[in-house]
């Protein structure tokens, strides 16, 4: 209804810590014989390495992202926008991520404006590539700040943006890493994005300080990214790279996938509450994504960064009834 170009549509955890070579032994692969263009999640990699945080207010005299990544995902930069090319699956995961975004942003207002859902909403599209997530965004009325640390992948969506006079006026990019948005863009954003981003960050808990830096209070934190499993390593690096080479060889770090139940530990820490996570499964036989109730492979998780008061202070008993009311709200869920 609300994206012309893309179909609009819109748990449990599972982690086991086997080594992932174990799980490898023995398993026996055919090469596919099609020329199916599967371009999984391993391919979504936004080169945020070395994201740190010192306690301290964050310098831009320091770079904070592998050059290496930076150059790794440079080559694919004019591929952005190959409906069929390497970034195929990202492109299908519009169809359920774009709409977890939005119906979980309009349980939350009051204001359900017709036609711009997202109205009034300012957002932060981490890691945004050529725009793939940004564009749909913005044409639900969100104002969408996109950033990436890639120069070629922000002129990529700079450009595609151009063919769209109503995109130009809520969208705008910017070729810069997370902490280059902390002194200049204090609480700023109603809603961050980080979409197949955490996986590619050398410290999590550091990235989060910075999301949460960024973000107002009682704002909303969207991730998706890959569970730290025995089917992860299977699926995303021994069959889609080593098997059926459709991703280049290292692409992924199976060690760097995280948990949910990890993410979650390290977002409560920071002073954030997961209010949901859903699994999510590609089949790269048709090219689309769904929701599932196991997390073992692919997840999204939302959460809410709470108010200067409950993240203030130790554990006073005023402080830990609302914590445990809040607790209360997130085992209801939306579960949308």
């Amino acid at each position: 209804m609300f994206l012309e170009e893309r179909k609009d549509v819109a748990g449990g955890y599972s982690c086991n810590h086997s080594s992932p070579l174990q799980i490898a032994q023995g398993v026996l692969f055919k090469k596919c014989k099609s020329q199916l263009k599967y371009s999984t999640h391993t391919n979504l990699a936004k080169a945020w390495n070395k994201i740190y945080f010192t306690g301290q207010p964050f310098s831009t005299s320091h770079t904070t992202v592998d050059p290496k990544e930076m150059k790794k995902f440079q080559l694919l930069a004019y591929k952005w926008w190959d409906e069929h090319g390497e970034y195929s699956a990202l492109h299908s995961m519009n169809d359920i991520r774009v709409p977890f975004i939005r119906d979980t942003v309009l349980n939350m207002r009051n204001d359900h404006p017709l036609g711009s859902p997202l109205s009034g909403m300012k957002i932060l599209d981490i890691g945004c590539g050529g725009g793939l997530l940004t564009e749909p965004l913005g044409r639900l009325g969100a104002s969408v700040t996109g950033i990436d640390p890639v120069e070629d992948n922000i002129r990529t969506a700079e450009l595609h943006k151009s063919f769209d006079p109503v995109l130009g006026k809520r969208i705008q990019y910017k070729s810069c890493s997370l902490e280059d948005l902390v002194e200049e863009a204090s609480e700023t954003f109603d809603s961050i994005v980080a979409s197949e981003v955490v996986e590619h960050v050398a410290d999590v808990e550091m990235f989060v300080r910075c999301c949460s830096r960024v973000l107002k209070p009682e704002g909303s934190l969207f991730i998706t990214t890959i569970n730290k499993s025995q089917l992860s390593y299977l699926l995303g690096i021994v069959v889609a790279e080593k098997v059926l080479g459709i991703v280049p060889a290292g692409t992924h770090e199976w060690e760097k996938f995280i948990a949910p139940e990890e993410l979650e530990r390290i977002l409560e820490s920071n002073g954030f509450l997961v209010k949901t996570v859903k699994g999510m499964l590609y089949n790269p036989l048709f090219g689309s994504w769904s929701w599932i109730g196991s997390t073992s492979i692919n997840y999204a998780l939302h959460a809410v960064k709470s108010t200067a008061q409950e993240q203030s202070g130790p554990s006073e008993p005023p402080l830990e009834i609302d914590k445990e009311q809040l607790q209360t709200e997130a085992s209801i869920g939306t579960g949308s």
